[in-house]
């Protein structure tokens, strides 16, 4: 997985740990489901990820 990629779904799980969070403090909901879909989405983007670079190895 290249540098780029790697950060970008780095990015996308923190972001949605972050309105997981937000969601939590202000009483939302909503928002804290967003974010944790968005959480779960990153992760699984890495996780995708690591698995291609294991067999291309």
């Amino acid at each position: 997985m290249n540098v780029g990629k790697k950060m970008a779904h780095t990015a996308e799980a923190v972001r949605g740990s972050a309105k997981k969070a937000l969601g939590r403090v202000t009483g939302n909901r909503r928002m804290q489901a967003e974010g944790r879909g968005g959480k779960m989405k990153g992760n699984a983007k890495q996780s995708g990820s690591k698995i291609k670079d294991a067999f291309r190895r």
